[in-house]
């Protein structure tokens, strides 16, 4: 009997913690773009696109990705995230010239913070405002 109780109150307690998380493809919100242009501003190989794919559980905006046809570019892989609060980008691509780049870009009191990672050349680099900052090769 105890072992059916507990069963019982384990299926209970999934299902009742259960979220849906539905996403939706549309244009980025007004904080979203406004976060993309800032960052395009002073890193323009971050690509500024307006069209945007949401990831909502109960109402809220839980991730943001943008897609990208790399048909014609330089590029075999390009991912763009957006943090929920809108101050973060994240990012991460591939290309021949560049091997693997990923890193983030955090908005803080107006200034873009850029840190990236070369995985080719085993390079680490921070960026201020476009302007690297400080540069370590491991």
């Amino acid at each position: 009997m105890k072992k059916f109780t507990l069963l019982l109150a384990l299926i209970f307690t999934t299902i009742s913690f259960a979220q849906t998380i539905t996403s939706k493809q549309e244009d980025a919100n007004v904080a979203q773009y406004a976060l993309l242009t800032k960052v395009n501003e002073y890193y323009p190989d971050i690509t500024l696109n307006k069209t945007i794919t949401n990831f909502y559980a109960d109402g809220k905006i839980i991730d943001s990705q943008q897609q990208f046809n790399l048909k014609g570019t330089k590029f075999s892989s390009y991912k763009l995230g957006i943090e929920p609060d809108n101050k973060k980008l994240l990012f991460e691509y591939i290309s021949a010239e560049a091997g693997k780049v990923y890193g983030d870009i955090t908005i803080f009191k107006g200034n873009a913070l850029r840190t990236t990672f070369y995985e080719e050349k085993g390079e680490i680099e921070v960026s201020l405002n476009g302007k690297a900052v400080y540069s370590k090769k491991l």
